[in-house]
C-alpha cells in the first residue's frame, strides 16, 4: 500500500472531489495542510485577511459551479471566526467545508493556547462537525464530509484537525479511491400522479420556483413543464434566476419585500401554488392567514422535515426537485394533457403588463429604482450578481431582473452584512476555467461595504476583477425603516462631513479604483467606465451612488398590504 503524510492524502482526496481553489490563512495548527497543499499541487489558494471572508468567498464559489467550496484556518479564533459563514451557508442550503487546524490532543483539557473546542461550537450551524482523533480516518471523514454536504438539503461541513493528528504518516493510495456515492432522493410515483391531477384540476394554478430547483439544476426542467402545460411561474427570492424574467408566464416575485405589485396580485388571485424547493420563509410569506387564503398548496422538498413546517399543504412530495419535475412532466405528457388556463395566463399577462412600479426618475438625490433601471440595460444576461442584504436586497428583489441559474446570487436567510466582496471573489475564481471573462457585479450597501472591506486585498493581490456598485444613502437604511412603527430615528444616520467615509479613497487605499456619482444622467457612463476600468486593471472597481437619504422601499405586514412610498406610473 502507499505511504504518504495524512495531510497529502486530504489534498488529494479535496482535488478528486473537484476542489481546484481554497480560501484561506495559514497559522502555526494548520501548517501541515499547507505543506501537503505546497508539495501535492494542483490547488490554488488564495490567502484572505479575515477567516469569515474565506467562508463567504467558499460560498460564492460553490454557488456558482454547484461544487462543494473549501476554506480553512488554524485553531481558536480561526474557526470562530467562520462562524458566520458556516451559518450563512447552512441557512442558503450551500455545501461548502470547513477545515480548521486545532491544539494537539494532548492539550485539548488543559486550556492549551487555542484549544477551543470549535467541533461543539460548530455544531448548530453544520449538517455536521467532526474532529480526526486517528490520521488514518483522514480520507475517509473527508470523503463522507463532501458527501454529507452534497446529499440531500445541501448544507455546510467543519472538519477540524489536531496538530500531533495532521503530523503522521498513513497509508493511503489515490489511484484506486472515490468520491462516495450521493443518494438521490426520488419522488413517489403516486404521490407525483396526485400532484397532477390537483395542477390539471385547477383554473389559477401558478408554479412557484424556489432555491432547490437552482440546487438541483433544474431550471430547464422547470422551464420545458411550464411550458407545455401553459402554468404561470414565480420565483422566491432564493429561486431568482431559475426561470427567464421575460419568458410571457414569468408571473414575477411574492412577497412583503422583494416582491413585484403583479407578483403578489397575481398570486392573490391564484387557486393553487406548486412549491417546488422553496420553504416558505416569512419575508415571502408574510402573514399566514393572508397567504394561506382559500388557495391550494403542493408542497415538494427534498427535506422530508421542510414539508409542513411553516403551514400544513395539501399535498407533500418529498422529492430532488429536478427529479420532480422531470417525473410531473412525463406524467403529463403520458395522459397528453395541458392545463387548459389560457385565460388565467391572459390575466397575469395583463397584470404584469399593468402593475408596475416607476423606475424612470431623474430627480437629485437618485432614487434608487433608477439605479436598477440602469443595471438591467447596462449589463447582459450572462452577467453575475452578488448582493445581500439591507434596503438595497429588497430594490433589487423588486427591479432587478435574472434570466440565467447561478447567476444572481443573495445570501437569503442569514443576511451577514458584507458577504459581497468576499463572495464575488469566489464566484469570479469559480469562473476562472469555464467562463474568464465573464462579468461579476457586486451590489453593496455603504455600511456593510466596510464589514469586510478588507478582502479587497485580497481581490487585488490576486488579480481578481470585478464591479461593485454601492447603493449609499449614509444611513443604516433598512433599520432606519424598520424604526419607523418606534416613532424614532436613533442610532442609524452615519453621515458626517460631507459625504461620511470617503469609499473612493478607501479603494485607493488597496490599490483599486473608484467613482462617486450623485447626477441620475451619470450612472450609465459611470457603469460603462467601471467595467473597462476592471478588466484593464484586473482589480475591483467601485461605483459609488448617493441616493436619496431616508428613501423607503415598498413593504408591508402582509402580501394584500404591501404600501408604496413612491408615485406608481400613469395607466
Amino acid at each position: 500500500m502507499v505511504q504518504m503524510p495524512a495531510m497529502n492524502a486530504v489534498i488529494e482526496v479535496l482535488k478528486d472531489e473537484g476542489v481546484d481553489t481554497a480560501f484561506g490563512c495559514p497559522g502555526a495548527a494548520i501548517l501541515p495542510l499547507y505543506k501537503a497543499m505546497e508539495d501535492v499541487g494542483g490547488i490554488e489558494h488564495l490567502t484572505v485577511r479575515h477567516e469569515e471572508g474565506a467562508t463567504h468567498m467558499a460560498d460564492g464559489w460553490s454557488r456558482t459551479t454547484g461544487k462543494v467550496g473549501v476554506a480553512i484556518g488554524t485553531s481558536g479564533p480561526a474557526g470562530t471566526n467562520m462562524i458566520t459563514g458556516l451559518y450563512t451557508a447552512m441557512a442558503d442550503s450551500v455545501p461548502i467545508v470547513c477545515i480548521t487546524g486545532q491544539a494537539m490532543t494532548s492539550l485539548l483539557d488543559k486550556e492549551g493556547f487555542q484549544a477551543v473546542d470549535i467541533v461543539e461550537i460548530a455544531k448548530p450551524v453544520t449538517k455536521w462537525a467532526v474532529q480526526i482523533r486517528e490520521a488514518a480516518t483522514a480520507p475517509w471523514i473527508f470523503r463522507e464530509a463532501f458527501r454529507v454536504a452534497q446529499e440531500g438539503r445541501p448544507g455546510p461541513v467543519l472538519v477540524d484537525i489536531p496538530l500531533d493528528v495532521a503530523k503522521q504518516v498513513i497509508e493511503y493510495d489515490p489511484a484506486i479511491d472515490a468520491p462516495l456515492r450521493i443518494n438521490s432522493v426520488e419522488p413517489h410515483q403516486p404521490r407525483v400522479e396526485r400532484a397532477l391531477d390537483m395542477l390539471l384540476a385547477a383554473e389559477r394554478p401558478l408554479l412557484l420556483a424556489g432555491g432547490g430547483v437552482i440546487l438541483s439544476e433544474a431550471s430547464e426542467e422547470l422551464k420545458e413543464l411550464a411550458e407545455y402545460l401553459n402554468v404561470p411561474v414565480q420565483v422566491t427570492l432564493m429561486g431568482k434566476g431559475s426561470f427567464d424574467e421575460d419568458s410571457p408566464l414569468y408571473s414575477g416575485m411574492t412577497g412583503v419585500q422583494t416582491s413585484q405589485r403583479y407578483g403578489n396580485a397575481s398570486f392573490l388571485e391564484s387557486d393553487l401554488v406548486l412549491a417546488v424547493g422553496a420553504r416558505f420563509g416569512d419575508r415571502h410569506t408574510g402573514q399566514i392567514d393572508v397567504y394561506r387564503g382559500d388557495r391550494t398548496f403542493i408542497h415538494v422538498d427534498i427535506e422530508p422535515t421542510q414539508i409542513g413546517r411553516v403551514f400544513e399543504p395539501d399535498l407533500g412530495v418529498v422529492s430532488d426537485a429536478k427529479l420532480f419535475l422531470s417525473a410531473l412532466l412525463e406524467a403529463a405528457k403520458a395522459r397528453g394533457k395541458k392545463a387548459e388556463v389560457q385565460p388565467w395566463v391572459d390575466r397575469v399577462g395583463e397584470l404584469k403588463r399593468t402593475m408596475t412600479r416607476r423606475e424612470d426618475f431623474d430627480s437629485v438625490p437618485i432614487k434608487a429604482p433608477r439605479v436598477y433601471k440602469e443595471i438591467n440595460e447596462v449589463f447582459d444576461a450572462d452577467t453575475y450578481f452578488v448582493t445581500a442584504i439591507g434596503l438595497y436586497q429588497i430594490w433589487g428583489g423588486q427591479h432587478q431582473k435574472a434570466y440565467k441559474p447561478r447567476h444572481y446570487q443573495i445570501c437569503g436567510q442569514a443576511g451577514p452584512l458584507g458577504w459581497e466582496i468576499p463572495a464575488a471573489i469566489g464566484v469570479k475564481k469559480a469562473l476562472k476555467n469555464t467562463e474568464p471573462d465573464a462579468e461579476v457585479v457586486g451590489i453593496v450597501g455603504d455600511y456593510g461595504f466596510q464589514y469586510m472591506v478588507e478582502e479587497l486585498a485580497v481581490a487585488a493581490q490576486y488579480n481578481v476583477p470585478y464591479v461593485i456598485i454601492m447603493i449609499n444613502n449614509e444611513y443604516l437604511g433598512l433599520i432606519r425603516q424598520a424604526s419607523i412603527p418606534y416613532e424614532m430615528n436613533y442610532q442609524v444616520d452615519i453621515h458626517y462631513d460631507e459625504f461620511g467615509t470617503d469609499n473612493v479613497k478607501i479603494m485607493e487605499a488597496y490599490g483599486c479604483s473608484g467613482r462617486r456619482v450623485a447626477d441620475p444622467n451619470d450612472i450609465r457612463e459611470s457603469l460603462e467606465w467601471a467595467r473597462k476600468e476592471a478588466k484593464a486593471t484586473s482589480r475591483p472597481v467601485l461605483v459609488e451612488i448617493m441616493i436619496e437619504r431616508e428613501a423607503n422601499t415598498p413593504h408591508g405586514p402582509s402580501i394584500d398590504a404591501v404600501k408604496e412610498f413612491e408615485p406608481l406610473p400613469q395607466a
